[in-house]
């Protein structure tokens, strides 16, 4: 895995009381987590079409980014922080939410497809089709049937899968300066061995 560095850290999920306890959400509840660790705050910024902050890690600056543009037109959001600050696919890393992982399991993965997700299936499309930028996939588990994705994904997990959901993104945070160096590896190995 190539050992580039993060200068973007996005957090997928819908704006709005109504969804931020939704298994859809997990990825901005990572980035709000994230922001609180380091000491950050995320604010309404118009021309990226989102909420937006820095945060410090080891001396190095890190943007955050929620797209407030709900999930499925992420990619606008994304391309706009992306194009202003002239960062590369390598440099971003974008939390969601991973149906194909059961709770309790989270994975950090570069490139590849969008593999069913429509937030991620926008950014690719928004990048011009670069899919080379960094994933954290946090497991919120499978409905069973197809069918009730859309449902399921837009509900709030069970009390267990929650506390589950929470270590995970807890267990990602320890992890995060080791990901920003560009030291994959390390990070990876801890993440994945938990």
């Amino acid at each position: 895995m190539l050992s580039s560095k993060i200068n973007l850290i996005v957090g997928l999920g819908n704006p709005g009381i109504k969804h931020e306890a939704d298994r859809h959400n997990a990825g901005l509840i990572f980035l709000r987590q994230l922001c609180l660790a380091f000491g950050g705050k995320l604010s309404g910024e118009s021309k990226f079409f989102g909420e937006f902050g820095k945060i410090n890690i080891n001396n190095q600056e890190v943007r955050l980014l929620f797209p407030t543009t709900f999930m499925n037109a992420s990619g606008r959001s994304v391309a706009s922080v992306a194009q202003f600050y002239k960062l590369s696919p390598e440099n971003i890393l974008v939390a969601y939410d991973e149906i194909d992982f059961e709770a309790g399991v989270t994975r950090f993965k570069q490139g590849g497809g969008h593999g069913g997700h429509n937030g991620i299936r926008d950014i690719i499309s928004a990048l011009g089709g670069e899919k080379n930028f960094h994933r954290l996939r946090i497991g919120v588990g499978h409905p069973g049937n197809k069918a009730l994705v859309a449902n399921y994904v837009l509900g709030r997990p069970s009390q267990s899968e929650s506390k589950l959901i929470h270590q995970n993104i807890e267990d990602s945070i320890k992890v995060i300066p080791d990901a920003v160096a560009g030291q994959w590896e390390k990070a990876m190995k801890l993440l994945h061995s938990n």
